[in-house]
């Protein structure tokens, strides 16, 4: 095991214990003491298929997907992880791609820019047609800024996604979760991305042997009810 592995373990188990021994606040206690680790075997069978890189988009129709890179840029595994307590496998197109490559930003709903390993440069992903994708080589396409995912609440660090390689240092992570009764520590080799979907507190691991889940139900639950105050905004007023 590396430096950087050992920096990276030490980051991840010692983070929610400050961040629970530091607040005098219960209700923080409590929202922070349950993490449960969701192996690939527990989630649809493309989860389970080794990815290069993947990416997070929340849709404008209040869905979130994630898009996974695999088979070295020929197929998109797309997921629907709205409800992290159940995923869903939607689609699996096959891309047209000379290569690995890594996402570099949104370009809106459907549009996507990506960034080629090779040095064969950037271009456009399509996914206006989830099922038959596309990929556009545009001559003289040149992205010279970096894509951040934010840092997160004691728990999550930044994911730099658009100047490195998603795989070029995997990582070994160690967790401590109380996924099947008390808490354990867990291993997951070889992350080659992490990605975290802040709104249901929901950490993605991109590992060697599959897609792993970081859930956090408390915060899950918490926006649920958010999610339906926003859609029915006059059940509990006084008339």
């Amino acid at each position: 095991m590396n430096k950087k592995q050992i920096i990276r373990i030490a980051q991840l188990t010692l983070a929610v214990a400050a961040l629970l021994t530091t607040t005098g606040h219960a209700e923080a206690r409590n929202r922070f003491s349950k993490i449960i680790l969701v192996n690939p075997t527990e989630l649809p069978e493309l989860a389970r298929v080794p990815g290069q890189a993947m990416m997070l988009h929340a849709k404008g129709d209040g869905r979130t997907l994630l898009y996974v890179e695999q088979n070295n840029g020929t197929r998109l595994a797309i997921f629907d992880v709205t409800d992290p307590a159940k995923i869903k496998q939607k689609a699996a197109p096959q891309l047209d791609a000379p290569g690995s490559f890594d996402f570099v930003a949104s370009l809106g709903d459907y549009v996507e820019l990506i960034r080629f390993r090779d040095g064969q440069g950037e271009a456009v992903l399509d996914l206006h047609n989830v099922k038959l994708p596309t990929i556009k080589m545009i001559p003289g396409l040149k992205f010279h800024s970096s894509t951040e995912l934010p840092a997160g609440d004691g728990f999550i660090t930044v994911s730099n996604q658009a100047t490195v390689s998603s795989d070029a240092n995997p990582l070994d992570y160690e967790i401590t979760a109380n996924t099947r009764g008390p808490n354990r520590v867990y291993e997951v080799k070889q992350v080659r991305q992490e990605i975290t979907n802040h709104e249901t507190g929901t950490m993605f691991l991109l590992a060697a042997d599959g897609l792993y889940l970081i859930r956090r139900p408390a915060v899950e639950k918490e926006y649920k009810f958010r999610h339906w105050e926003m859609n029915n905004p006059y059940c509990c007023t006084d008339r």
